[in-house]
C-alpha cells in the first residue's frame, strides 16, 4: 500500500499568472486590516505603481464603540482613513538592488500619500533585501511597511481562515485533509474493534486459524483456474497471533531451526512448511518423506540449539475491509477481506523471523537477522520451496 506523505510540498507561486497572483494577494489582505476600500488597481494595466491600493479605517483600531461615534462626528469632514500600496511582483528572484529599483519607481506624489507598503513576490528575500527595504521606507517617510516573500505567503496560506484560498488557488485542503485523516483514523480504530471481538484481543496469545481472502478476487472456494495459486494464492489459511501498534500478527509459515548465542548465528529448513492447518484443504499435500528426514536432522541439532523459525506477518488495519465471523462449510472459522496489491500480497505492512528455543517454555524469542544468518543445514534444505 502506498504510505501518504505527512509534509506538503513547496507552493509554486510563480505558476500563477500574474493578475492571478495579483488576486490572491489582495484577498489575502481582507484579514489583514480593516479596510473603508481596498482596490485592485493593477488590473488596469496603469496603475502608477499600484497593484493594489487599501483605505484603512485608523479610528477603528484601537478605540471602542462610543470613542470612534464621537471621533466621526470630529472630524466629519476629514478623511481619517490611512491610505497603502500594495505592489506585486511574481518573479523567482529578486535581488537587494532590484528591489530598491521597484522601491524607487513609486510616483512620487502618490508617495507623499501614503501611510504605509505592502510589497509582495513570490520568491524568498535575503536578509540584504530585508534590511535594503527597511531602510528605504524609513528614507521615505513610511509609517508602516511590510515585505513579504514566498514563505511569509505559505504561513498565510497554512492558516485555517485561509483554506478556502489555499484550494482555490492551489487545489490543496490542510482542513479536507484534516478530515480525511481522522475519518482514516476512526476507520482504523472501528476496524480494530472488529477483530478483537471477533478473532482475538490485544493481549489474546491463543493463536486462532483465518483465512485471508482477496476481496476481489471471485473464485474462491474453487482452485482449478488458478494455475498460480499456490506461489500467489488469492487466499490462504493462516493463524491469527496478535496485534501490533497498527495492526494485526499473522504467523505465516515456520520451520524447523538452529540457532547459537541468542540468534547472534542461526539458520533454518525452510524447504518444508511445519505448521500446516488441519482444516486447511487447500495446502499442499506434506511430504512425508521429507518431513522425517528433516525432522532426524534436527534431532541431530544439539538441544540447546534447536529453535523454530516463524515468519511473521504484519496486516494494517486499514487493508482489512470486512471481517466474516462465522465462515463458511469450506473454512468454518473467522474469513478476513483484504486489500492485496501485487508488490506485498496479502501483507501490507511486511514481514519478519523470530526464533523460538524449542527447549524453553516460557516465551522467549529473538530476532532471525538475514545478516547473521549461516550455512549450518544442507543447502538443498535451506531454501523455501
Amino acid at each position: 500500500m502506498v504510505k501518504v506523505s505527512r509534509t506538503v510540498n513547496p507552493l509554486h507561486f510563480e505558476d500563477l499568472e500574474p493578475k492571478r497572483f495579483e488576486d490572491l494577494v489582495r484577498q489575502l489582505l481582507y484579514g489583514f486590516r480593516d479596510w473603508s476600500a481596498l482596490e485592485a488597481t493593477g488590473r488596469s494595466g496603469s496603475d502608477d505603481g499600484f497593484d493594489a491600493r487599501g483605505w484603512e479605517i485608523e479610528a477603528s483600531r484601537l478605540r471602542d464603540d462610543s470613542q470612534l461615534e464621537e471621533e466621526v462626528l470630529e472630524n466629519a469632514d476629514q478623511d481619517i482613513s490611512r491610505v497603502w500600496l500594495v505592489q506585486c511582483k511574481r518573479e523567482r528572484a529578486i535581488t537587494p538592488k532590484k528591489l530598491v529599483s521597484y522601491l524607487d519607481s513609486i510616483n512620487e506624489g502618490e508617495l507623499a500619500s501614503l501611510h504605509g507598503l505592502i510589497f509582495v513576490a513570490a520568491c524568498d528575500f535575503s536578509k540584504k533585501s530585508h534590511d535594503a527595504f527597511r531602510e528605504w521606507c524609513y528614507a521615505a517617510g513610511l509609517k508602516e511597511f511590510q515585505l513579504w516573500g514566498k514563505a511569509a505567503l505559505e504561513d498565510m496560506l497554512f492558516q485555517p481562515k485561509n483554506d478556502h484560498l489555499l484550494f482555490g488557488y492551489f487545489g490543496l485542503s490542510l482542513q479536507i485533509r484534516k478530515r480525511s485523516i481522522k475519518s482514516a483514523l476512526r476507520g482504523r480504530l472501528a476496524t480494530k474493534r472488529q477483530v478483537i471481538r471477533h478473532i482475538g484481543g490485544v493481549e489474546d496469545s491463543t493463536n486462532r486459524p483465518i483465512l485471508l481472502r482477496d476481496a476481489y478476487d471471485d473464485h474462491y472456494p474453487y482452485i482449478g483456474e488458478l494455475p498460480l495459486f499456490y506461489t500467489k494464492p488469492s487466499w490462504a489459511v493462516y493463524e491469527f497471533i496478535g496485534h501490533y501498534e497498527i495492526g494485526i500478527k499473522i504467523l505465516v509459515r515456520s520451520h524447523l531451526a538452529f540457532f547459537k548465542d541468542e540468534g547472534a548465528e542461526w539458520d533454518a529448513m525452510e524447504v518444508l512448511r511445519t505448521n500446516r492447518h488441519f482444516d486447511d484443504r487447500w495446502a499442499k499435500p506434506t511430504d512425508q518423506k521429507l518431513q522425517t528426514k528433516l525432522r532426524d536432522i534436527w534431532q541431530g541439532v544439539p538441544e540447546e540449539n534447536r529453535a523454530v523459525l516463524q515468519v511473521v506477518g504484519l496486516i494494517p488495519y486499514e487493508q482489512i475491509l470486512a471481517i466474516d465471523e462465522v465462515g463458511d462449510e469450506w473454512f468454518m472459522h473467522p474469513h478476513v477481506y483484504l486489500q492485496v496489491d501485487d508488490a506485498d500480497g496479502f501483507f501490507a505492512g511486511g514481514a519478519y523471523g523470530i526464533l523460538c528455543p524449542s527447549y524453553q517454555f516460557s516465551g522467549s524469542e529473538y530476532e532471525a537477522d538475514l545478516e547473521k544468518r549461516v550455512e549450518y543445514f544442507p543447502r538443498k534444505y535451506r531454501s523455501k520451496a
